[in-house]
């Protein structure tokens, strides 16, 4: 029993910590200025847009059944990004910023 406890609370606390990595010394193609003096204010918005679009508990259970997934087909079958991790990142593109992770 406590060691189902552990997974799920670890599933958690993984499902809530992705700090994406940002190119902040180019320029997009589109934007003729800098768009790295607004980035802090950028990623605290668009992880708060996602946290309101996502259900976490799905999000989680779907992380858990792709690593399940992946290392039981010793990765034949890829492992899918999960859907807070898209939002986050296509929120910072469109706010022409360049993500690397």
């Amino acid at each position: 029993m406590i060691k189902k406890a552990f997974l799920v609370s670890w599933l958690f606390l993984v499902g809530c910590s992705y700090q994406p990595i940002i190119d902040t010394g180019g320029r997009s193609g589109t934007y003729a200025e800098n768009k790295a003096a607004e980035i802090t204010n950028d990623v605290q918005h668009c992880k708060e847009l996602a946290d309101e679009h996502t259900v976490k508990s799905v999000d989680q259970v779907q992380t858990a059944m792709n690593w399940y997934f992946s290392t039981a087909t010793f990765g034949i079958i890829p492992r899918k990004e999960s859907t807070y991790k898209k939002r986050v990142r296509r929120c910072l593109e469109g706010r022409g910023h360049s993500v690397i992770d």
